[in-house]
């Protein structure tokens, strides 16, 4: 089994974010949701877990910043097209996130976009063309 990898984000408002991270194409784990959490399952290797500030300081005494004003990781999804980024992009904003709070990346065989939720973490979303990745050697 491929190692699973498990997204913590905190958030301030459960409800607004599950259903945003349904608007972009993630299903709820009922298994691991409750009151405090959900856990958003994006593929059958990426689960993100929406904490509560509260469910949060659980696993954590370090301050919880502000994603709006600080950034403390960039998290990135693969695309399978560059339709595909966009896409993702406009399900994020018709969601209620906000569209490329990063530069788009068009070099002609990788595109990126990005999108931040609405607790201001930003997502980037990106493809290659995988004829123009050099041989591994």
């Amino acid at each position: 089994m491929s190692p699973l990898i498990f997204i913590n984000l905190p958030v301030t408002d459960l409800k607004r974010s599950r259903a945003f991270y349904e608007a972009v194409g993630a299903t709820n784990n009922p298994a691991f949701s409750d009151a405090t959490a959900a856990c958003m399952v994006v593929s059958e290797t990426i689960h993100v877990m929406l904490l509560t500030h509260a469910k949060w300081r659980q696993f954590t005494s370090k301050r919880i910043v502000d994603a709006r004003t600080d950034a403390q990781v960039l998290l990135c999804l693969s695309a399978e097209s560059r339709d595909a980024v966009s896409g993702l992009v406009e399900r994020a904003v018709g969601g209620g996130g906000t569209a490329d709070p990063t530069p788009v990346q068009d070099y002609g065989f990788m595109y990126g976009r990005s999108f931040e939720d609405p607790d201001g973490h930003i997502w980037e979303v990106m493809w290659m063309d995988p004829n123009a990745l050099p041989p591994h050697g």
